[in-house]
């Protein structure tokens, strides 16, 4: 199926949940066949399968309030691999840093975190961004210089407290 893989990874970042998003690429598909007629040859079929995508996420919701769930156990099938020249404490701190980043940009706000999934995530232009979401493209660049602003500013909180929490633990000793 034409942007199964692109479509699923952009759906599990809407629903932050597994089985939904699952479902949601299957329901995309099938409003998909029976839509084909209204696609219009010529345009950006990408763009279209992600507005339909996105507009089956939106509806599935109640208000778009998203409930914010952490998953008790990591997922299994995502094992990192260690190279030799990286330590436990490399790859735990390498994998710290990405859950800190993706729990920021899972407590944006979804018209923020989807602007910026699509534009650094899918690697749409601002123009196929507008397309997907149906908005102005200085509405694209709008959300994404708010959404890229908000995650700075969320992980340089987390930075400060952290160093804070070091200090106060005395285990900071370059400080």
């Amino acid at each position: 199926m034409p942007l199964f893989d692109q479509l699923y990874n952009f759906a599990r970042w809407l629903t932050q949940n597994t089985e939904e998003a699952e479902d949601l690429v299957q329901e995309t598909y099938v409003k998909a066949l029976k839509g084909f007629s209204s696609f219009r040859l010529g345009t950006n079929f990408r763009a279209w399968m992600y507005r339909i995508l996105r507009n089956t996420f939106l509806t599935s919701r109640t208000g778009l309030r998203v409930t914010m769930t952490v998953p008790l156990d990591p997922e299994q099938d995502e094992a990192e691999l260690a190279v030799e020249n990286e330590t436990p404490e490399t790859i735990l701190m390498k994998h710290s840093d990405s859950q800190l980043v993706i729990s920021a940009i899972d407590g944006l706000p979804v018209h923020y975190r989807e602007a910026l999934l699509l534009c650094e995530m899918e690697e749409m232009s601002y123009q196929e961004i507008a397309e997907t979401l149906s908005i102005p493209v200085g509405t694209v660049m709008s959300r994404l210089s708010r959404a890229r602003h908000a995650l700075r500013a969320h992980l340089g909180e987390l930075q400060v407290d952290e160093t804070r929490m070091e200090i106060a633990r005395g285990t900071n000793y370059g400080m």
